[in-house]
């Protein structure tokens, strides 16, 4: 199994790819190829291509969650599948599997929408859409977690927004925050977006689903850049506790989460162009 970063705040030194507030991650198991998440613009495009990672040939597009930083570049994802069929014949249309929620009208005050710019029907007429509340196994080794049980009491948080769902408008608290794990034989790798949901909460129920509590890898935002020193605290002792062999933090995380979390685990360096791989 590999993975490699293609947007994220920050890019590597000496790599020259582009970066931007959003996360996307391209991610192979074998003969399938994976896309989680898109950004928020055209960059992961852009950057695939630098790296020779042909976007078109993905099997699955998985989303995080709804946010535009990790939808925003699905519309240009799409064009480039329709692009590329009308040039090659090639009439592929990836899987695109996300919790039902993250493609809902979300709006933040004074911003206005801040969730997936593309209506429902648009998508299930591009692809071939699954929207799951339960955990959907893509490979034998990589599986879609779902909804996440929010069992960390520390890590609670006051919605800022608001969700259209089947009953009106209700208050964000992003249920729609999903992960993906992957089972290794270095260990589950565990792939996250923003960890709304808690990245404690996600690494729980990820190792109760996989059945593996070796965690070879972290990787992806923590969103604890808004968070309070006990949230930070408890999450860095939660994470020292179960003793994860490497933790790539990026995105949302925060430079005081990753400070805190520089001296109990062992945090890796991550941006654009990073590449891990795994037995």
């Amino acid at each position: 199994m590999r993975y490699t970063v293609l947007v994220d705040n920050t890019a590597l030194i000496d790599r020259y790819f582009h970066a931007e507030p959003g996360f996307s991650l391209w991610l192979e198991d074998g003969d399938t190829r994976i896309l989680f998440d898109t950004g928020y613009s055209d960059i992961c495009i852009t950057n695939a291509a630098k790296m020779g990672i042909p976007l078109t040939t993905a099997e699955y597009v998985v989303l995080s969650h709804g946010h535009v930083d990790h939808t925003g570049g699905l519309a240009p994802l799409l064009r480039l599948f329709a692009e590329t069929a009308r040039e090659t014949g090639n009439q592929a249309r990836p899987a695109l599997l996300a919790h039902p929620y993250a493609i809902s009208r979300r709006v933040l005050a004074k911003v206005g929408d801040v969730g997936c710019e593309l209506p429902p029907a648009l998508l299930a007429a591009q692809t071939n859409l699954t929207l799951s509340e339960k955990p959907v196994w893509i490979t034998d080794n990589c599986v879609f977690l779902g909804e996440i049980p929010r069992i960390f009491p520390f890590e609670a948080w006051e919605p800022r927004s608001m969700l259209l769902t089947e009953n009106g408008w209700v208050p964000d608290t992003v249920p729609d925050d999903s992960a993906i794990a992957c089972l290794t034989g270095d260990g589950m790798v565990l792939i996250t977006g923003c960890a709304h949901a808690g990245i404690c909460a996600t690494v729980a129920y990820a190792t109760e689903i996989c059945g593996e509590d070796r965690i070879a890898d972290i990787i992806g935002g923590f969103h604890l850049y808004r968070a309070g020193a006990e949230r930070i605290a408890k999450t860095a002792a939660y994470l020292a506790e179960i003793r994860p062999a490497a933790v790539h933090a990026c995105h949302c995380t925060g430079f005081a989460a990753l400070q805190a979390l520089a001296g109990r685990v062992n945090l890796a360096e991550t941006g654009v162009g990073m590449h891990c791989s795994f037995s």
